[in-house]
């Protein structure tokens, strides 16, 4: 059984005391509705779980009165094994997206407050099938990806000592020592191979075979494609499908990684593409990285919108993208040239985005300066810069000697934790999982 960080999550929001009811939300197949009952089943003596994709008759309940006494009555009669008493049951209302009215109600149980509800879905962030009545204001939300490194580690056994002494050399910013980072470099390719897709994971840590693996990525694919082709609106759904899939060429195939029309359709423009781009986004299926034109805080200040760089929304698809020798070459450590710079760079964002970062980057044209990812942590702008080996960090040095707001800067390398006197921190690659 995976170990997930969510669980402390939803530990916390049930020991709240002014506590709403919870939408967690995230892309398809990250682990929600497990994650949800395994919480559900631990924490309360009963978790009535309504799924209203694999049930729609359920919509019935929510589509007559939505006062909290005549939702439980009408519960009561649909699941007549279940007891639904006030603060012994948890109400999981999961794949709500496929019943509004139901959305709707999170604003009555939480006014209501002896029961504890969560909603969990995807496509959560799309118009398709709001209600009029949307309960702002009365929901508390969590966001739920793909596992990270650190619970990838847990799953291959590694205790949380080992993981506690990582982050202490993190924050004390103290070299690793050699056995370990060897070791733990070695879990981490395997992490690039698999990306953090639960059911990957898991048929990995079952089979110990990529191939194996590799099948789930490429269905899982198909998934997201059938979910593009199922929530899309007609003049979309076509558009969104060719832009995501353009992803990896974007990523892997050339050495400016902006995402570029003309690579989803020949002589392809912002004005046909740009709402599929926005599309994917919304539906968690692909995330933005923002070109600014100064590093300064508040970075959306200084936003170049049509100058972007797009990733999927977890590494097990961009994978899947790729045939599978690309596996076999980021396990050996055999990748180089654009391919190489575009991965390591997509492995970062992957791990920044999990820790619930917005990313930005900075790319002068004049200047040719680059810096990979910003980000903001307590008003303060943390410029990062990747690297597939140990190259020197120029572009970091130059901004760091010009930026004096910037206090601190990290270059993410194939390399030990160290630091210079310009406040540039060096961390390896599976360190990205602590900023």
């Amino acid at each position: 059984m995976l170990e997930r960080k969510i669980l402390q999550r939803l530990l916390e929001w049930k020991d709240s005391p002014d506590k709403k009811s919870l939408v967690v939300q995230g892309a398809r197949q990250v682990g929600k509705t497990f994650s949800i009952e395994q919480f559900g089943t631990s924490e309360y003596p009963e978790c009535l779980t309504i799924n209203f994709k694999e049930t729609p008759s359920a919509a019935s309940i929510f589509q007559g009165d939505l006062s909290v006494d005549g939702m439980v009555t009408a519960l009561r009669f649909r699941y007549p094994q279940a007891h639904i008493k006030p603060r012994e049951t948890l109400i999981f209302l999961d794949e709500i997206q496929e019943c509004p009215e139901a959305i709707t109600s999170l604003k009555f149980w939480t006014g209501d407050s002896r029961y504890d509800v969560i909603a969990s879905g995807s496509m959560l962030g799309l118009d398709y099938g709001r209600p009029s009545s949307y309960p702002v204001g009365y929901v508390d939300y969590l966001r739920m990806t793909g596992l990270d490194f650190e619970e990838y580690l847990w799953a291959r056994g590694v205790g949380h000592d080992l993981t506690g002494l990582l982050r202490s050399a993190f924050d004390k910013r103290e070299p690793v020592p050699q056995a370990i980072h060897e070791q733990v470099f070695k879990y981490f390719r395997e992490f690039c191979a698999l990306g953090g897709m639960p059911e990957v994971v898991q048929k990995f840590i079952d089979t110990d075979d990529f191939r194996e693996a590799d099948a789930v990525q490429r269905s899982l694919l198909e998934g997201y494609l059938y979910d593009i082709a199922h929530y899309a609106t007609p003049v979309e759904k076509i558009k969104a499908e060719r832009c995501f899939l353009s992803i990896a060429g974007q990523l892997l195939g050339k050495e400016n990684h902006k995402f570029q029309y003309k690579l989803v359709e020949q002589g392809g423009k912002a004005s046909k593409f740009y709402s599929s781009i926005d599309w994917l986004v919304r539906a968690d299926i692909a995330a933005q990285s923002v070109n600014v034109t100064k590093p300064a805080y508040d970075l959306t200040d200084y936003e170049d919108e049509g100058n972007f760089r797009l990733y999927c929304c977890d590494l097990s698809l961009l994978l899947a993208m790729r045939d599978f020798g690309l596996k076999q070459r980021i396990v050996e450590n055999t990748l180089s040239g654009n391919t190489k710079g575009g991965l390591y760079e997509s492995i970062i964002a992957d791990a920044l985005l999990k820790n619930g970062h917005e990313l930005h980057f900075l790319r002068n044209t004049t200047t040719k300066r680059e810096i990979d990812f910003l980000i903001q942590v307590d008003g303060r702008v943390i410029p990062i810069e990747t690297k597939g080996g140990r190259s020197a960090a120029n572009s970091l040095t130059v901004m760091m000697k010009s930026s004096p707001d910037i206090e601190v800067a990290y270059k993410i390398a194939d390399a030990n934790v160290g630091t210079s006197d310009m406040g540039i921190v060096t961390i390896p690659h599976y360190m990205a999982m602590f900023l």
